[in-house]
């Protein structure tokens, strides 16, 4: 494209100016009105260049247009998934600031959707019950844009560590909540049991229940947690955490209640255990389990 520089008006010129002033820039009215290139046009464009490392100058040319388009986008504009070159732009930003702040690392928000971005998209929809295939279309951006009030205004860098409770700030969220835990499979009942062991013993006043199936849930409890050794079924639309980062499980967790549409919310939690037979799973790892497993839940719910 032809550059376009102070002196020019026309179409091509307001095109500009409005994407200028919907990222904040300040143009003159009388500019703005007559379609003209001006003063305070070349400024904002030459602190828009500056800010995005562009060479010095006051003229838009094709590599600054391209920027310029890339910086209009917001989430939910256009389909983001993996490709060469990656999609690029202020919505690749948002999203992965997003998925960040939920617990789903996409690394540094860079605004590039690279193969790190493609994995936490991914872990976002197992995770509140879509089809995991990475790809960002309108289902993703409004699951994302449900939990607008849990990330909106946070910082996205990560991690973001949670840290142990602690035993009077446990027992202070166990008091006030009131959750359902059941199992699919043998191993599963023996940690959630323990669970269930542990949350007692931290508090006798614990809103955490045991219950031999979903049905067995009260429509008033805060979630009914599903714990499985099996990966979820492809398809399923069951939210599923996998219970392999301990940093982020509470984020991934609130995440995926805040998420569900049941009542209560439903939310399968995956054990990082391997089979689903008892011959390679020992009493010190459903021990461990269980204390890491009620330590995010009490952190997901605090």
């Amino acid at each position: 494209m032809e550059s376009i520089h102070e002196g020019m008006t026309g179409a091509s010129v307001e095109d500009i100016q409005e994407r200028l002033l919907s990222l904040g820039y300040e143009i003159d009215e009388g500019e703005r009105k007559g379609l003209l290139f001006g003063k305070t046009t070349a400024a904002a464009v030459e602190g828009f260049r500056m800010e995005h490392n562009l060479p010095r100058g006051a003229e838009v040319d094709a590599a600054t247009w391209s920027v310029l388009v890339d910086e209009g986008y917001q989430m939910g504009d256009r389909t983001l998934y993996l490709r060469l070159p990656n999609y690029h732009g202020n919505d690749v930003r948002q999203l992965q600031s997003a998925l960040n702040i939920l617990g789903f690392s996409c690394g540094e928000v860079d605004g590039y959707f690279d193969a790190h971005t493609e994995a936490a998209v991914k872990q976002f929809q197992e995770n509140v019950g879509l089809f995991a295939d990475g790809m960002a279309f309108a289902d993703t951006f409004d699951a994302i844009e449900r939990l607008h009030h849990v990330w909106e205004g946070k910082p996205s860098q990560g991690p973001h560590p949670t840290g142990g409770m602690g035993f009077a700030r446990a027992a202070s969220v166990l008091d006030g909540t009131s959750i359902s835990l059941t199992a699919e499979d043998p191993i599963s009942r023996n940690v959630a049991g323990r669970i269930w062991n542990l949350a007692t013993a931290t508090s006798e006043g614990s809103g955490i229940k045991l219950v031999d199936a979903a049905e067995g849930a009260s429509p008033d409890d805060e979630a009914l947690l599903v714990f499985a050794t099996s990966p979820v079924d492809t398809g399923s639309a069951v939210a599923n955490v996998v219970a392999n980062d301990n940093e982020t499980l509470p984020l991934r967790i609130r995440t995926a209640c805040e998420s569900s549409t049941h009542k209560p919310p439903y939310v399968r939690i995956e054990l990082p255990t391997g089979p689903t037979s008892d011959s390679a799973f020992t009493v010190s790892d459903a021990q461990t389990l269980a204390v890491m497993l009620l330590d995010a839940i009490c952190a997901a719910f605090s």
